[in-house]
Order: structure tokens, then sequence, then C-alpha cells
């Protein structure tokens, strides 16, 4: 899945500190709300991704990779991408999806909102 198929999918979780303004994580849930996605903040708010009360079309990492793999680990719910923002990444991490086939993309939504905006 590219970054522009991403964009064009409605539900968000996002895992990190979305309870923090100046955080990656609470800028990037944010700004999906703006835009008119529906966006779950998965770690401060919710304690994992099978919490968010519907289905999940995209994971957002904005976490650090032992966590973002341990939340991912646990996940009993179905989704279509994970995203994997800038330092979110580990070799356990990436070793993992590859294993399970789980699509994956190693870019930034903030980029992705800016770049492919909603028509």
């Amino acid at each position: 899945m590219t970054l522009q198929e991403v964009m064009t999918r409605q539900v968000f979780a996002v895992a990190g500190d979305t309870l923090h303004p100046e955080k990656f994580a609470a800028k990037i849930k944010t700004g999906l709300l703006e835009k008119g996605y529906t966006a779950y903040g998965v770690g401060k708010e919710l304690a994992s991704f099978n919490d968010v009360p519907e289905e999940i079309d995209i994971i957002d990492l904005c976490i650090r990779a032992d966590r973002g793999l341990e939340l991912l680990q646990k996940t009993t719910k179905k989704y279509q991408c994970v995203v994997i923002q800038p330092g979110a990444a580990s070799p356990e991490l990436l070793a993992w999806l590859e294993a399970e086939k789980i699509p994956y993309l190693q870019d930034c939504l903030l980029v992705g909102m800016e770049r492919y905006p909603r028509k």
C-alpha cells in the first residue's frame, strides 16, 4: 500500500502520546480529525488496538518500536496496513511484520495529509 492509498482510508489508530499537543502522535491524531478522518489514540487514551470501538483501516506507529511491536502482537482486530513513522522502526518490528505478511509502510502521515489532501 502506498502513502496515497493510505490517505484514502477512513479509520486510523495512532499509537503514541496523543494527549500532549507537542508530541508527534498528538499532531497526527489532531490533523486526521481536523481533515475529517476518524482517529483513535492508543497507548495513552486506549490501552490497545483491540479497544478501538470500530474496524481499523490503518494503524500508525508513532511510538518506540518495542512498544509498537508489543501492541501489534496483542492485536486481534483486523486492519489493512501499518504505517511506521520515522524513528519508530526496528529490525525486530520489520521482521515480525514480514513474517506475519502484514502490509506496512515506513512513512509519515503528516506528509500524507499534506501531499494527498481529501477531496
